[in-house]
């Protein structure tokens, strides 16, 4: 699996299952997501969700990408640190998430809508079709490699 592979799956994928931690726990919510050429993952929310205050608080994050519909048997486990970027690179940000959710704009009206960016720090991506299964990680300087 090379880079340019990697980068089509994860941008097939409209939605992810994302996991945080709170004081009480993990809690995990399915958010729209865009894929960025550096493997970021943007997605919005509304400030008041328990994603947003987890984040905050701990800006670990871990993304569950595929398993569903016609690639059910790929998927990309994802973990990273997540912020919540502002001025031109918000801007940025929000353009190419708004190319892929069109409903996107009216969303940014809203009270209290926001946007995280998750740089990863960690993917696996897993390929059940084949036996035995292919598997292939990346971490630390591997990932700057796929960059």
């Amino acid at each position: 699996m090379n880079r340019s592979d990697l980068l089509a799956f994860m941008r097939r994928e409209k939605y992810a299952v994302e996991a945080s931690v709170s004081p009480a726990g993990p809690q995990a919510a399915l958010v729209g997501i865009v894929v960025g050429d550096a493997f970021e993952l943007v997605f919005d929310t509304l400030d008041a969700t328990r994603k947003a205050r987890n984040l905050r608080a701990d800006p670990r994050v871990a993304f569950v990408v595929g398993g569903t519909g016609a690639s059910a048997e790929q998927t990309v486990q994802y973990a990273g640190i997540a912020d919540e970027p502002s001025g031109a690179e918000l801007d940025r940000l929000k353009q190419l998430y708004f190319a892929r959710f069109p409903e996107g704009p009216t969303r940014a009206s809203w009270k209290g809508i926001t946007y995280f960016r998750v740089r990863p720090t960690w993917l696996r991506f897993s390929d059940f079709r084949e036996e035995p299964p292919f598997v292939i990680e990346f971490t630390g300087a591997d990932l700057t490699t796929l960059r």
